[in-house]
């Protein structure tokens, strides 16, 4: 037996692949046979041939941040003219539009606005919470070490617990980009260790709540540096149960590609972008190696509904988040839907069954073969 079917054929069959087993898959170009071992994975944890969404969207409260990573085109620098903050109102308007079109999931994210005092955070989610019936998954890592250096002298495990009370519900993956400080040193420096973001959400599960992992390919990384990525987000998810904490750790992991424009870090690798077949590789073995996670998102968005087909031949069960931020535009007389009629499209045409979900992935409704969401999810203004 190869090499590569030595190690599918006992990932499949229930063994646990080593970090050494993992980079020669990473450097294999054995992308089909890798993408039906981590299908049939996927089909251990969903043998139903179900493929879930939820309805959300992302809310950028601010843009302001004193991280620069070289990898970012959102940021503008403290005191920029083109920096904000939106008011709690604004949030407050775009909550309300997610819940017409029935969303249930806020994905409130911004920059390290060194500006902002730690009882913004606690009071606006006071404030959501006593409003709305909303699922708050916000709020990265980098976001919360930002907070607690705002905080005066509050501990990262005080910082979390005050959050969790004042409403934030589980904490999404973003700013893992890629776990090991050579490739974080080169394209963020300020925004801290790999261990500095897992301290983040071992304290999340800690206290009892559920997280996300993420990892971003394509920035200079390499492939052992993709393995011991996923090696400490599968440490770290075992680590959950051994401490025998309040919470299911990680729910999901989504994996995706570095999108180079308009960033230095683009200029530097010279716009270079990942290929599809490395996007559906890195998918497939991070199925295979995080045998102890249960749920994949497609990145259909980033890669385009083509390829977010085929991710669910790779190891995916999850399709993401309708990402209503992008599809809603305000303008007046005008009827906006989210993008769940192309989703449900998208899935079917993959052969499985759309269904939706919530943000602990737990299923709402299962779509029958005609039923379509437009009417039901369409937003007056």
């Amino acid at each position: 037996m190869k090499p590569i079917e030595r190690i599918l054929h006992k990932a499949v069959s229930g063994g646990r692949i080593d970090i050494d087993e993992c980079i020669t898959l990473f450097e294999s170009d054995q992308v089909e046979a890798m993408g039906h071992a981590a299908n049939q994975i996927m089909l251990k944890h969903h043998p139903e041939p179900i493929t879930t969404f939820v309805i959300g969207r992302n809310v950028n409260y601010t843009n302001i941040c004193d991280t620069y990573c070289r990898f970012c085109a959102f940021y503008r620098a403290p005191g920029a003219k083109d920096g904000y903050v939106l008011s709690n109102e604004e949030i407050f308007t775009k909550i309300q539009e997610t819940i017409d079109v029935g969303g249930s999931e806020i994905l409130m994210q911004g920059g390290t606005n060194p500006n902002l005092p730690f009882s913004y955070y606690t009071d606006l989610l006071r404030e959501i919470k006593r409003r709305f019936n909303i699922t708050m998954h916000s709020f990265s890592p980098a976001e919360i070490i930002k907070m607690q250096e705002v905080s005066g002298g509050l501990t990262l495990e005080e910082v979390m617990r005050e959050l969790h009370a004042a409403g934030l519900d589980s904490l999404p993956g973003g700013g893992a980009e890629i776990l090991d400080d050579r490739t974080r040193q080169r394209i963020s420096k300020l925004k801290g260790s790999w261990r500095t973001w897992m301290d983040v959400m071992q304290t999340a599960h800690k206290i009892g709540m559920n997280t996300t992992g993420t990892m971003v390919i394509g920035l200079g990384e390499t492939m052992e540096e993709r393995a011991l990525h996923l090696l400490r987000i599968r440490d770290a998810q075992d680590d959950v149960a051994l401490n025998g904490w309040n919470s299911k750790g990680f729910l999901a992991f989504i994996p995706w590609t570095f999108q180079p424009d308009n960033t230095a870090l683009g200029v530097a690798l010279k716009n270079q972008r990942q290929t599809p077949e490395s996007y559906l590789k890195t998918l497939a073995i991070s199925r295979i190696m995080l045998d102890n996670i249960p749920n994949f998102q497609s990145s259909w968005v980033t890669m385009g509904p083509e390829v977010g087909k085929l991710s669910l031949q790779y190891g995916c069960n999850d399709f993401g988040s309708t990402m209503m931020e992008e599809n809603v535009v305000s303008a007046a007389g005008t009827a906006h839907k989210v993008n769940i009629a192309e989703i449900l499209r998208l899935i079917r045409e993959a052969g499985k069954v759309p269904a939706l979900r919530n943000t602990k992935y737990e299923t709402l409704h299962v779509y029958s073969d005609t039923e379509q969401a437009d009417k039901d999810f369409v937003l007056q203004n």
